[in-house]
């Protein structure tokens, strides 16, 4: 279903439900598991300072559920879901917007979008490292002898998650839903039971009890933090995926569902831990009679699985429009399904972040390890939403100014500290994701600034097409029967694949069509595909218009010009490219090391006959050798 069909579905209809019902699956999987982690990295540090348990315990339950209120609640479900670009979100979709808004483009606000994207796919790998590992540690709780086996089996899971990620999540994407939703009733169950164990727990509420603990333990407060904001990672995910369910289903599904569930789940968990203190070490597990202890961790590694398929789906989705904006090279982007527009796959991504994963796991090797790392690329990514959100609730008054900027504003103040809490963690392994977002933002400034050098370059030793068509039409070379399609980025400038042609062929087609390739602001372009004019020489000018979560197709684009006078058959057309060599050059603007990143970026993007889906037998590539 479509994102304008989610969108205009009735709340408590049978396709919302459904929507909000299948939603549980895709969306909510990384937040759903963080009660296997969260609390236990919390309450660490304020046990081992010792002082009154159960006021500690009450305590940490309280940031748990706030933290949950405002910043998932409060933050995503209410104000940015508001902050759609055509009913898409995310990151990116949202810088697109408040450019759109501000009337300008690059700048702050893309810096700011740049740095957010590369952090969330170091989040994309922490993720299924972080999940899935303290799902399999559950085998310690059966028996201490699995200890030696946790990492080999989390790695045999992960590698067989990503070695078959190829074949898209159709087949199994129907059992994510009923699993996942099998997995919040169950914490919640588990969480009710235990609630009975202190009643007194209920306490934690009321937020006084989390502010005052934060004040009685100063110093530790931003320790507690850096595990209180376990509890919301995965937030970021429902503002994400609004695009493939639609704003009400993800909020019905939030509400009635998830929410209840985690409340529960925290509740129990502190009441548990408050009348059996020896189980703080790991309340989830402990919380569950030995019996059910087998299903219980094959249940969360189910889960955990649908939660990692979730983020990796995510940097695919990532990954597509970053391409589409130019903040990363071309890549071959696979349609895993025939019916699902955002279903996809992209072996570059799938591999790095694979690699990016099991190397996490080797390093850490337990998920109390992990947890030190992990935090930090998704706050980061969290504070740019928050950031860009009170720009477009300023300038868009969707909401009142008076309501949206002081809510904003307060939220920004929460997740600062949760970022100075996170902060702390760099030497424990929170340099992690700070060496993966860096490198990630360093590959992207690197190719933003090659690609720009190269079309300067080019446009200073290119001639304009309508100049070049007019002084042909004068003196007209010898025409051959036949179609000629040359596809560039700028219909402005002659593409350098005419020029070769007439340089050793001497040669025109009595059919010439020059095709531009437009990336929109906008996630889907549902207007006339092709703009086609006809200039000297009778040759075809089309600009094709694509959104920047739809894959280009050269055909398409053609089949499209039939309605505007031009009929051509995309498969018996000549289709000519002109193919770059890029060689470093000890004049260039860039440094020579930025020049080999950059060079190497180039040898790695995608041909454009895969990525523009050319047919592969009708292209004459003619090529060039340049510098930047």
């Amino acid at each position: 279903m479509s994102h304008g069909e989610a969108n205009s579905t009735t709340v408590f209809s049978k396709p919302g439900l459904k929507l909000a019902f299948a939603s549980i699956g895709v969306v909510f999987g990384d937040i759903g598991t963080s009660p296997l982690y969260a609390m236990r990295e919390a309450l660490h540090h304020v046990i081992a300072a010792g002082g009154d348990l159960r006021s500690s315990v009450l305590g940490v339950v309280s940031l748990l559920l706030w933290a949950l209120l405002i910043v998932v609640t409060l933050k995503y479900v209410f104000m940015l879901m508001r902050a759609d670009n055509k009913g898409e979100g995310g990151i990116l979709s949202l810088v697109v917007l408040v450019e759109t808004i501000l009337g300008k483009k690059g700048g702050i606000i893309l810096g700011l979008g740049i740095i957010g994207a590369a952090f969330f796919f170091g989040d994309a790998m922490i993720t299924p490292a972080m999940s899935v590992l303290s799902a399999i540690e559950g085998l310690n709780v059966i028996n201490p002898i699995f200890q030696p086996y946790v990492v080999p089996i989390t790695l045999g899971v992960l590698f067989t998650l990503f070695v078959f990620q190829y074949k898209g999540t159709g087949g199994v994407a129907a059992i994510f839903a009923p699993v996942t939703f099998v997995w919040f009733i169950t914490i919640a169950v588990m969480g009710l039971i235990h609630i009975a164990d202190d009643l007194e727990i209920f306490l934690a509420l009321n937020p006084m009890y989390g502010v005052s603990m934060l004040l009685q333990h100063p110093g530790l407060a931003l320790l507690v933090f850096g595990g209180v904001f376990l509890a919301v990672t995965g937030g970021e995910a429902l503002y994400a995926d609004m695009g493939h369910f639609g704003k009400s289903p993800i909020r019905l599904a939030w509400t009635f569902v998830v929410l209840p569930g985690l409340f529960c789940n925290y509740l129990g968990q502190g009441a548990f831990v408050i009348a059996h203190p020896g189980a703080a070490e790991n309340p989830f597990f402990l919380m569950i009679p030995p019996v059910a202890l087998v299903p219980l961790v094959a249940l969360a590694t189910m889960v955990t699985v649908i939660a990692s398929q979730a983020v990796i789906t995510g940097a695919f989705s990532i990954a597509q429009q970053a391409i589409a904006l130019g903040l990363f090279p071309r890549m071959n982007i696979t349609h895993t399904s025939e019916t699902e527009s955002g279903q996809i796959y992209i072996g570059q991504i799938n591999w790095m972040i694979m690699f990016g994963v099991i190397l996490l796991v080797l390093v850490f090797k337990t998920s109390d390890n992990l947890a030190s790392a992990y935090g930090l690329a998704v706050n980061t990514s969290m504070l740019v939403d928050t950031v860009l959100g009170l720009v477009f609730f300023w300038q868009s008054r969707n909401l009142p100014r008076a309501l949206a900027i002081p809510a904003l504003a307060f939220i920004f103040v929460v997740e600062g500290t949760f970022y100075v809490a996170n902060i702390l963690k760099i030497p424990h392994g929170g340099y992690m994701p700070v060496l993966i977002g860096a490198t990630i933002i360093l590959l992207m400034i690197t190719w933003m600034r090659g690609v720009m050098l190269l079309s300067t370059k080019l446009q200073k030793e290119s001639a304009e097409l309508m100049g070049l068509l007019e002084s042909l039409e004068r003196r007209p070379p010898a025409r051959v029967a036949g179609a000629a399609v040359f596809l560039q980025t700028d219909n402005k400038y002659a593409p350098s694949a005419l020029m070769h042609n007439l340089k050793h062929n001497r040669v025109l087609h009595d059919k010439l069509v020059f095709l531009a390739m437009k990336t929109a602001d906008q996630p889907r372009w549902y207007e006339d595909r092709v703009t086609v004019k006809q200039g000297p020489l009778g040759a075809w000018i089309v600009e094709a218009r694509f959104g920047y979560m739809e894959q280009p197709d050269v055909r398409s684009a053609l089949r499209a010009c039939a309605e505007h006078g031009l009929e051509i058959d995309p498969s018996h057309a000549s289709y000519f490219l002109g193919r770059r060599v890029i060689r470093p050059s000890a004049r260039s603007k860039m440094p020579f090391w930025q020049q080999r990143i950059f060079i190497m970026l180039a040898n790695q993007s995608a041909r454009a006959i895969d990525f523009f889906r050319i047919p592969p037998d009708r292209v004459v590539e003619l090529g060039m050798q340049m510098s930047v």
